[in-house]
């Protein structure tokens, strides 16, 4: 029985840290998706320059 206590403990650790690892790995990408979406709604910079 201790050994079997003893691997559920472990399993509900990698559970948690499993969990854990996602949420910021979501949170994450949503900030770099945020960020793309912001980049490409900008309009570019138009040049001064004479056009041919």
């Amino acid at each position: 029985m201790e050994r079997n206590s003893i691997i559920e403990g472990v399993v509900v650790v990698l559970v948690i840290l499993l969990i854990i690892f996602l949420i910021s790995k979501n949170r994450k990408d949503q900030k770099q998706m945020e960020e793309e979406i912001k980049k490409s709604e900008i309009d570019p910079k138009k040049h001064d320059d004479k056009h041919v």
